[in-house]
């Protein structure tokens, strides 16, 4: 399969394939005697793993990390699901920053006047230099 074929198949865009073979996610096969990229089922598959666990929010070097494991006949099981839960409690540690940012959006909006009036809570508290202003 050619690069546009993989790409339509694998959901991800021809770009990113490039970037993530710069990366060293995915190594295709071989090439062409033009010297276009030649990709197997393998290379889509593993194509189709990266896109999946970027859906889950995956780091780019966790989805490194799961694609050896998932390479890995003889893996622990546990290796897997530590990798897992520690991407857990980083989503756990956004959701609750981005709860706090809400709600503290939410209260601005609520001081703003939405009127003819130039005074504006928001636009006072993002220019604060940080003594006084927005914290989370």
């Amino acid at each position: 399969m050619n690069i546009g074929q993989v790409a339509k198949l694998s959901g991800l865009s021809s770009k990113m394939i490039r970037h993530y073979e710069s990366l060293g996610l995915i190594k295709p096969k071989g090439r062409s005697a033009a010297g276009y990229r030649i990709f197997n089922d393998f290379d889509l598959s593993q194509l189709q793993f990266i896109y999946q666990a970027r859906m889950l929010g995956f780091s780019l070097e966790q989805i490194g990390q799961l694609l050896q494991l998932w390479k890995q006949e003889d893996r622990a099981s546990i290796d897997v699901k530590l990798l897992a839960e520690q991407h857990i409690k980083a989503l756990d540690r956004k959701i609750e920053s981005m709860q706090k940012m809400k709600l503290t959006l939410e209260a601005l909006v609520e001081k703003c006047p939405a009127s003819e009036d130039p005074h504006c809570p928001i636009l006072q508290s993002l220019s604060m230099d940080g003594t006084s202003g927005i914290d989370f």
